[in-house]
């Protein structure tokens, strides 16, 4: 695994606002604190979103993108794109793949953070359809499309030349074979939630949630009681 210190970009690929918080917000608040540049690429606008049900369905795509926004300041995060898929019916297609990978070009990262495309069947809310194809399109414009200086050719039309990412930290994963204690940055990673106020207002019970899904993390990493972790499956793709 890439050591932080060695990494200078990192592209976050995700699937809806608030993705990213949920699964790793206190991660990436870590990274930006030692210097680390990381640019957050949202696939959808979240339009399927919301439980204010007098709130117009015509306005929560603008509201969640200003969530993300907000909540990314919470974290250090200044550049947020969002690709404009439909909310609920992303596929891998061919112009997903291509729409990626010209962000991976731009953002030349080393590290790519993204949702897992493997089914997790014992936290099944992980496994949303949209977030399974983002992860499977994520991979493909990890390796082979973003690499490949004859895949799009558009793309290098544009001016974007083919780049190589290193690694990759899948989300959500079933199986994770790493784990960052981000007991010190909770409070960040709420407060980053609680700017998802369309999504989060309504629970509760939110920290108590996030200490319980953390705090299993930790004990599966073999962390002291009472420690909080972020879960991830880290692969070498270079």
């Amino acid at each position: 695994m890439l050591a932080d210190a060695d990494i200078e970009r990192i592209l976050v690929v995700t699937a809806h606002p608030d993705d990213v918080d949920f699964g790793a917000a206190g991660t990436i608040f870590g990274w930006t604190e030692s210097g680390i540049e990381v640019t957050y690429c949202i696939t959808t606008n979240g339009d399927a979103g919301g439980f204010d049900p007098a709130v117009p369905r015509s306005e929560i795509a603008g509201i969640r993108q200003a969530e993300q926004r907000a909540a990314a300041a919470e974290v250090g995060v200044k550049e947020v794109r969002f690709l404009g898929y439909r909310d609920g019916s992303v596929v891998v297609s061919q112009e997903l793949r291509r729409d990626i990978s010209r962000v991976i070009r731009e953002v030349r990262p080393q590290r790519v953070l993204t949702q897992s495309p493997r089914r997790n069947f014992v936290r099944i809310a992980t496994s949303h359809p949209d977030h399974l194809a983002v992860g499977e399109a994520a991979m493909c414009a990890v390796y082979p499309d973003a690499r490949n200086p004859f895949a799009f050719p558009e793309l290098a039309e544009e001016g974007h030349e083919a780049w190589t990412v290193s690694e990759v930290w899948l989300s959500g994963d079933e199986n994770p074979n790493h784990f960052v204690d981000v007991t010190d940055r909770f409070e960040r990673k709420i407060a980053a939630l609680k700017a998802h106020e369309s999504q989060t207002a309504h629970m509760d019970d939110l920290e108590e949630r996030l200490r319980g899904w953390l705090g299993l993390n930790a004990e599966r990493a073999g962390l002291e009681t009472g420690r909080l972790a972020e879960a991830f499956t880290v692969l070498q793709t270079a």
